[in-house]
């Protein structure tokens, strides 16, 4: 004849609920001698609340200071986080004058390299022509490349001022970028001076 199971798991329980009654209450038992205890020292213990007192303002005081300390750190933590932020936006606003301000100089050397080539085209009519027109045409030529030079050495000062991360200064290209463009105009003008003469 087989085990008779449900017995058997109905004994260990037994024997379980037996040993949590016993825990419990050993557990209450103690829990009454520390009441009793504290009432004790409730009615005659004056010194003991003092001390027990200090104690309890000791350690408020301490945990407000922890925290004091804690919340300062924050906040520091926050400041520098705020200063990092302001500072990495200002160098990408730094950046993105910088790539504006070097578009626009390629864009000008680029024109005058287009301005330079297309003369070219009047230069076979002009060469045979009288000595002003080539005179006039080789200074277009001398101004147009003149402009190029410029608009790379401005391009070049402009790279300088990016690589510089300690120079919180405007990005300029300085008086290159505004003479580039006036050197453009100057050797159309005579260039076109010189087809005209």
């Amino acid at each position: 004849m087989g085990l008779p199971w449900l017995r058997v798991l109905d004994t260990l329980l037994g024997v379980t609920d037996l040993a949590r009654s016993f825990k419990i209450r050993s557990l209450t038992d103690e829990q009454k001698q520390q009441e009793q205890q504290l009432e004790a020292v409730g009615r005659g213990g004056s010194a003991l609340e003092a001390r027990l007192a200090g104690v309890v303002v000791a350690a408020l005081k301490e945990a407000f200071d922890r925290d004091t300390r804690r919340l300062e750190l924050e906040r520091e933590q926050v400041a520098m986080e705020r200063e990092r932020a302001e500072r990495a936006l200002r160098l990408e606003l730094r950046r993105q004058a910088g790539d504006r301000e070097i578009g626009r100089l390629r864009l000008l050397a680029g024109g005058a390299i287009a301005s330079w080539l297309g003369t070219l085209f009047f230069s076979a009519r002009l060469v045979g022509g009288p000595p002003a027109a080539r005179a006039l045409l080789g200074g277009g030529w001398v101004l147009l490349l003149a402009a190029v030079a410029v608009s790379f050495s401005a391009q070049a000062r402009v790279a300088a001022a990016l690589d510089s991360t300690t120079d919180d200064r405007a990005i300029s290209s300085g008086a290159g970028g505004v003479l580039a463009v006036w050197l453009i105009v100057a050797g159309l003008a005579l260039v076109g001076v010189a087809v005209l003469v």
